[in-house]
């Protein structure tokens, strides 16, 4: 009875809430922005080319763009596409992009958030996020407490342990291995890198995920290239379907339903979770909106570029594919471009994606300790053994009842996130203008701000003044 009620409020905040919530939000920022996905995108690659200055302070750009990528980039990029396609069509595709674009606003405001409100903690190194921008931006304990509870659940014990289940399952499947030891050796590997903090999950990030990301493209490259005579086919696929020229599976509502969706999954962007990693960082430019536009890239890289690598592989292949569905589908599709590693190479994909986006998750939660008083030596014990149980525990059961609640979770932190950050919008278009202002005259932007400015806007004392 109480895995049905759970089931419809998450139907319900999914479907009929958080979609609409999230796409008015995205145009909203879109709007207030002027389009600066379109407008700055040559920008974010200048940004990135300066993002690997770190200091005693905090971890470079490019580690908080390599952490968040490493909780986006997971098994959804790989199995969540798949899904998508066999629910709604090639069209799922096309709406994917529209969401991912959209998102790029939003997560551009709350990674700048982020940033702007960060603090530093007793070892003087920066932390931040959603819950430090509700609390000092807003005045709002209430916010940052439900926020921090709500990811404290979903990201410090439950989404890692689906990773955990679908990374000894894909193991089961292609080499045998017992899902146990699967779970056993993820726990193990897990513990050496989180009892380092976000340091080490920021170093390990910033090895695995370009790597593997960078080898996932070059492998579904060579397939576009190999059938490039069809890849116009399939762009044509991907909008006639999406606008319904051709039959399409759920029909054009259902492709819109599902593109959306798991475009949403997939980027994060308005969950608040990346501002976590986003406010850690040491920006370069030294101003919160270059973070802004770090994280704005990783939407562009999970999405535009990662699920649509899923997606072509699965639609060049669809002649070829039995009755499969899931991971699987996305096995059989490579397969039947390059023989029979195909399968073996996803499965690595999803260890390195799904084990990648468990120690990022890991950080999220850490970072919100404050906010439930569990900032302390037990708190953070609690946290870790609680983690890596869950891990074992995870790697054998399917846990839907937990998982449902989870995702009851991250639907009220999303919302209460995306209520915040509209609420934030004044303070959001003002340090965009100052940005914009000093890079048309010439300058790096470099944020500083008086007493009075700092007190208008809220900020940690000495944080960012003059």
């Amino acid at each position: 009875m109480i895995e049905q009620w759970v089931n419809t409020i998450n139907g319900y905040l999914w479907n009929e809430i958080l979609i609409y919530v999230l796409i008015g939000c995205g145009i909203w920022f879109s709007y207030r922005l002027r389009g600066i996905q379109f407008t700055r995108f040559g920008h974010m690659f200048s940004v990135l080319k300066m993002s690997t200055k770190a200091s005693s302070q905090g971890i470079s750009s490019f580690q908080a763009l390599c952490t968040t990528l490493a909780a986006r980039v997971g098994t959804g990029n790989l199995m969540g596409v798949a899904v998508a396609i066999t629910l709604g069509g090639a069209g799922a595709v096309f709406w994917m992009w529209v969401i991912a674009f959209l998102g790029m606003a939003t997560a551009f405001v709350e990674s700048a958030l982020g940033q702007l409100y960060k603090e530093k903690d007793e070892k003087g190194e920066f932390r931040g996020g959603p819950a430090y921008y509700m609390r000092k931006g807003l005045n709002s304990k209430a916010m940052a407490i439900t926020f921090s509870l709500c990811l404290f659940f979903g990201y410090g014990f439950v989404f890692s342990a689906v990773q955990a289940n679908s990374i000894a399952q894909a193991f089961e499947g292609s080499f045998g291995f017992e899902p146990l030891h699967t779970g056993i050796v993820i726990t193990i590997v897990a513990t050496a890198i989180i009892l380092g903090g976000l340091r080490q999950i920021a170093r390990f990030a910033e090895i695995t995920v370009p790597f593997m990301g960078v080898a996932y493209v070059l492998v579904v490259g060579a397939v576009l290239v190999l059938n490039i005579d069809q890849v116009p086919a399939v762009f044509y696929s991907i909008i006639a379907s999406a606008f319904g020229f051709e039959e399409v599976a759920g029909g054009v509502f259902g492709a819109a339903l599902q593109g959306i969706k798991r475009g949403l999954y997939s980027n994060e962007a308005g969950m608040g979770s990346s501002p976590n990693a986003a406010a850690a960082a040491v920006p370069y430019p030294p101003h919160p909106v270059s973070q802004g536009f770090i994280q704005m890239l990783a939407v562009f890289f999970d999405t535009i570029i990662i699920c649509s690598c899923t997606a072509f592989v699965i639609l060049l292949s669809k002649d070829a594919i039995t009755s499969a569905e899931g991971i699987q589908l996305t096995q059989q599709a490579l397969s039947a471009q390059v023989g029979g590693w195909g399968t073996e190479f996803i499965s690595l994909a999803i260890l390195v994606f799904g084990f990648t986006s468990i120690v990022a998750n890991f950080a999220y939660a850490d970072n919100n300790l404050k906010y439930i008083n569990l900032d302390n030596f037990a708190g953070r014990w609690f946290l870790r053994i609680g983690f890596l149980v869950m891990l074992v525990v995870g790697s054998q059961a399917t846990l839907t009842q937990v998982i449902a609640l989870a995702d009851m979770s991250v639907a009220m932190m999303t919302l209460v996130n995306v209520t915040a950050i509209v609420l934030l919008t004044k303070a959001v278009v003002y340090i965009t203008k100052d940005y914009d202002k000093q890079l048309a005259s010439g300058n790096i932007p470099t944020f500083k701000v008086s007493d009075e400015q700092e007190q208008d806007l809220k900020l940690t004392q000495g944080i960012w003044s003059k």
